[in-house]
């Protein structure tokens, strides 16, 4: 069987790390050519709550040959479509491909591969790419946790095979409302993405002062809406029901749940959203498959959704030149 993690940066490379380590042979492909070098030469180093260094196989996509069983996607969504495409012709005729993308890829990759060979899984941790070939987890040992479901009544032959490779890192939750799944995690991405993106800061430093706190909680609120209106049930996050503690209809509720907030985000404190590492390397972010896709469905659901707006349109602007991360950003929000 031939295993490929396409798009290894931060996430990828820890996750195919895990995995080599483990005596399982998987292939890490990225475009960025000194991480690939580095990757060869020195292997993938894993630094911050855990510390390792693990050879790896590694090479660039323009050295790809042959077909591959399964490949995890971890790529950012912006060309999907061309990836996809190219990736078609990569994938062995039973193969599967598995999306670990941020917003709601799965159907838009179907319509390339079919539903039956694509799978969805989300990743409860985070990481940062510090420099080629070292890959900082973020994350507590004990929040490396996975989500995976299919969008296809009839799952993949791989599935048990993907589950397995998963749990070599961390626990997996199989989901059979993978959608609601997806959404719990969309939930989180865009509050605390999205505002760690727009202020220029960690994810800890986004819910700890009660001024941001405040944009955070309506960015929460605003997503559980839109769910409520489309009908879609938000899955648990790590066991714990994201509704139950942050959705309110009263004053004491509200007062709770922004009570709730940075507690509830404390695993997760020092990560810095992908998004913010974007913008410092002047690159485009996926804010339109993040946020935008809450917009964009509570458009279609005749939800209203003014705070994430905003963080679109914000975030655009620090991608144009117009603005920069930083905690000067807040005065939009008033």
């Amino acid at each position: 069987m031939r295993i490929a993690i396409y798009g290894a940066g931060s996430l990828g490379t820890i996750l195919g790390a895990f995995i080599s380590k483990a005596g399982v042979s998987i292939e890490l492909i990225n475009r960025n050519k000194a991480h690939i070098e580095a990757l060869k030469s020195k292997g993938a180093q894993v630094v911050g709550t855990i510390q390792f260094t693990q050879p790896v196989i590694a090479y660039t996509p323009d050295e790809m040959t042959g077909t591959y069983d399964i490949l995890f996607l971890m790529t950012k969504q912006q060309h999907n479509h061309e990836v996809v495409q190219m990736l078609k012709n990569f994938l062995a005729p039973d193969g599967v491909l598995v999306t670990f993308q941020n917003g709601l890829p799965e159907m838009q990759i179907a319509e390339v591969l079919g539903e039956e060979r694509v799978l969805g899984c989300t990743v409860a941790w985070g990481a940062t790419l510090q420099e080629p070939g070292i890959c900082e987890l973020t994350s507590e040992p004990d929040a490396l946790s996975f989500s995976l479901g299919a969008i296809s009544k009839n799952r993949s032959k791989h599935f048990g095979k993907v589950k397995e490779l998963l749990e070599l890192m961390g626990t997996v939750d199989v989901e059979e409302n993978f959608i609601g799944t997806r959404w719990s995690k969309l939930l989180i991405n865009a509050a605390f993405s999205g505002m760690s993106a727009v202020l220029g800061c960690t994810f800890g430093e986004a819910a700890g002062p009660k001024e941001s706190r405040r944009i955070v909680q309506a960015l929460i609120k605003e997503c559980i809406d839109v769910c409520k209106a489309g009908n879609i049930r938000i899955e648990p996050v790590q066991g714990k029901d994201i509704v139950k503690l942050l959705d309110y209809s009263n004053a004491l509720k509200r007062a709770f749940s922004f009570f709730i907030i940075p507690i509830a985000i404390r695993k997760h404190a020092k990560l810095k959203a992908s998004m913010l590492q974007d913008l410092e390397k002047g690159k485009l972010t996926e804010v339109n498959a993040i946020n935008g896709a809450v917009s964009d469905y509570g458009r279609k659901v005749g939800c209203p959704t003014p705070m994430n707006d905003l963080v679109v349109e914000i975030i655009h602007n620090i991608e144009t030149g117009k603005l920069k991360p930083g905690l000067e950003n807040l005065k939009y929000f008033k």
